[in-house]
């Protein structure tokens, strides 16, 4: 009877759909019906992942799969500290805590450095998956509120520090950013190192899009002056090298406290995975070669997204220097309504296209409820027909 199912907690209560997913259902649909599903609704990258990776996986010597270290393999932390040496960070291998993709890194600290009910502030739009992360550890995120009419910048350090209360713990970011695009100025990110200095704040940089800048330059939190102690990294190996499903990301943090207590978040889990460890350790060989053509390919697909979206009137987006996600404002009354009704209603040459909505990659209710987010992840000319069909569906959207 209905009356004897026991009540589930508030924390499942609480945990939110991922917009990136929850449409998944009606692409199914549209798939059995016959229709040809574009998918710029997720970052799954069709760049192929190296063979390095792939060989050291098929090759990896052993006659017993065993546990690995609860910090992450010693030969994989060692060859991750010279990558980030490579890069110009001062970066040890005691420094580094591997994690189940960076999913985990996020996760971890976020309980590491925040008590139930205490307080991370996030520019937004963000990850859609810092939501469900801060409910999973009871987290309350307090969003700095960008938009789409200055690229998705960075307001006044002036305006952020207005968010600033007793309960906060740190400052989260990402950049280059998901979903925006957008590369912070080292101005910008500088003016957040100093309220995280002033404010005894942690920083965390989400960077798993290092390597995907088209304009401008990274700046790494390493890089910043003033909070040593205080840095944060969140990294993946996801995105850089196209193994999302390899699971294998970490924390770097020059606090040896923060590490020691991560290492125990670590052994409660007992250790990351072992196999795609050994991947992407090999995949640390992969030259500039790699991501020079591979950026130059990222590259060309932004410029055919935003041309095409620059021909659809009212759209609002100025052109992303990084990543690979363009986040627009589009001329629809509800981008939710919208992106179900292209599965549901719409094709064009039997075809449609899936993209995210924007509100579920904000903290502040009822924003973002116009925009939303396309992955360039596809081949150019697979994206061309997918965004013209995204241009024919948001007309005839209109003409309902």
């Amino acid at each position: 009877m209905a009356d004897n199912i026991p009540v589930l907690s508030q924390r499942a209560m609480a945990m939110p759909a991922s917009p990136i997913r929850k449409l998944v259902p009606h692409a199914d649909a549209a798939k059995e019906r016959g229709i040809k599903v574009y998918h710029l609704n997720i970052g799954q990258p069709d760049i192929p992942t190296p063979d390095s990776f792939w060989n050291a996986v098929k090759n990896y010597d052993t006659d017993v799969l065993a546990y690995g270290h609860s910090q992450g393999l010693p030969s994989y932390r060692k060859k991750l500290a010279k990558y980030y040496q490579k890069v110009g960070y001062d970066v040890q291998p005691d420094n580094i805590v591997v994690t189940t993709a960076g999913s985990e890194a996020i996760i971890f600290c976020m309980m590491a450095l925040c008590s139930p009910g205490e307080e991370l502030v996030v520019p937004e739009p963000f990850y859609t998956n810092y939501n469900g992360f801060a409910v999973m550890s009871s987290v309350h995120l307090v969003p700095i509120t960008c938009k789409a009419e200055d690229g998705f910048h960075l307001p006044p350090k002036e305006e952020i520090a207005k968010l600033i209360t007793d309960k906060t713990r740190g400052i989260v970011y990402c950049s280059p950013n998901n979903p925006t695009g957008a590369v912070f100025t080292r101005d910008e990110l500088q003016g957040l190192a100093d309220l995280a200095r002033e404010h005894n704040l942690f920083l965390m940089a989400d960077e798993v899009y290092r390597e995907f800048i088209y304009e401008g330059e990274h700046t790494s939190v390493f890089e910043l002056e003033g909070i040593d102690q205080q840095a944060i990294i969140l990294d993946s190996i996801s995105k850089r090298y196209s193994a999302c499903g390899a699971r294998v990301g970490c924390i770097v943090t020059r606090n040896n406290e923060l590490v020691e207590k991560l290492i125990r978040f670590g052994q409660a889990r007992l250790c990351p995975p072992t196999l795609e460890q050994a991947g992407a350790e090999a995949a640390l060989d992969e030259g500039d070669e790699y991501f020079e053509e591979t950026m130059n390919e990222y590259k060309k697909r932004r410029d055919v997204v935003y041309d095409i979206l620059m021909q659809i009137p009212d759209v609002v987006c100025l052109k992303p220097s990084g990543a690979f996600y363009i986040m627009a404002k589009l001329p629809v009354d509800n981008a939710d309504a919208f992106a179900q009704w292209m599965l549901t209603d719409f094709s064009y040459e039997n075809a449609t296209t899936m993209i995210a909505p924007g509100s579920g990659f904000y903290a502040t209710p009822n924003v973002g409820l116009d925009e939303a987010r396309i992955a360039y992840v596809l081949n150019v000319d697979d994206l061309r027909k997918a965004m013209e069909t995204l241009k024919l569906g948001i007309e005839a959207y209109n003409r309902r």
